[in-house]
């Protein structure tokens, strides 16, 4: 009987805190990761106030792969 390995997959950049995230007409700051939500900020480039967000790991990397993201 042979025995298969499974297939590692290669995962994106996981979210830690401290991140900038650039889009097209956004930026997107990781404040702090938990086990299940990220706290964040997200704004458009030269906003004066950007409020406080808080969502799931999950919808985060969607959105984020939704719009391009790059790692700045």
């Amino acid at each position: 009987m042979i025995k298969n390995k499974p297939v590692r997959r290669i995962r994106p950049q996981s979210l830690e805190a401290g991140q900038i995230w650039r889009m097209a007409d956004a930026h997107l700051c990781v404040q702090a990761v938990g086990r299940l939500l990220v706290h964040y900020k997200l704004g458009k480039p030269n906003a004066i106030r950007v409020s406080n967000s808080c969502n799931g790991i999950k919808t985060i990397e969607k959105y984020l792969k939704a719009h391009k993201a790059v790692l700045a």
